[in-house]
């Protein structure tokens, strides 16, 4: 059965009802909130409705870049721009918006073509992070910027701290040699320690050193990972580190 926008509201009235309470938002406009959920596949098999979710999506990619970027910038005054950029990236990326679109179970309202959802397209992580952006797009688009910036920290915010910190640590050799460069026109080495256990559990020691002063010790079960445990262990005691060569 062929239908159009406001037959798929009608239809669907009770589930959309339910995603909104999810959302903590009302929608003005529900035909907004169920566009988005409306992949290309379904429409395109629905020959009377011109429009999927992807100018939502394009849109709720632009607000979530723009929100999360400036909620960054506030709480993280003294990070680099580029920490930020790769911290918003760690955010807004298909892997975390799939997460969020998964812990809301947004797969389930979504209107796919029987192909597409024969293949388990629900659970596919491209097909959810794009419904996720449509879905940001359509309360923007339903509402104004300070609503949906309400929304998106609501959902957000737990998750940044947690994100921070894995960026920190899987970047940690990278941070530390810009801020060495950046005070002494040096970069740092590393020196591998101690390698011990049988082949297929090794456990290495590193230490990172300047100027042939050791300066932090990671340990870890490989040598890339240590050296980053190194470099995080000597990012905390950077001011130190840095009146120590200053002298």
């Amino acid at each position: 059965m062929v239908m159009d926008i406001d037959s798929l509201v009608q239809r669907n009235k009770e589930d959309l009802a339910v995603l909104e309470q999810v959302l903590g938002y009302r929608f003005t406009d529900l035909r907004l909130l169920q566009k988005a959920l409306i992949h290309s596949s379904f429409a395109f098999e629905q020959a009377r409705i011109d429009k999927n979710n992807e100018i939502l999506e394009f849109l709720g990619d632009a607000v979530l870049d723009l929100v999360i970027g400036h909620t960054l910038c506030r709480q993280f005054r003294d990070m680099r721009e580029g920490e930020l950029t790769r911290l918003r990236s760690s955010l807004v990326n298909e892997t975390h918006l799939a997460t969020m679109a998964r812990n809301i179970q947004l797969g389930d309202y979504l209107c796919l073509g029987k192909g597409e959802d024969s293949s388990n397209g629900r659970k596919k992580s491209s097909i959810l992070s794009c419904a996720y952006e449509a879905l940001i797009g359509a309360i923007f688009e339903d509402s104004d910027y300070v609503t949906v910036e309400a929304i998106i920290a609501r959902f957000f915010i737990p998750a940044i701290d947690a994100k921070k910190e894995e960026l920190l640590m899987a970047d940690a050799k990278s941070r530390l040699q810009e801020a060495l460069q950046e005070k002494f026109n040096e970069a740092p080495s590393y020196r591998l320690d101690l390698e011990e256990g049988p082949s297929h559990q090794k456990i290495f020691t590193v230490s990172v050193l300047f100027r042939d002063t050791p300066l932090g010790t990671g340990v870890a079960g490989s040598k890339k990972e240590a050296e980053q445990r190194a470099a995080a262990a000597t990012l905390n005691e950077l001011d130190d580190v840095v009146a120590q060569f200053s002298e």
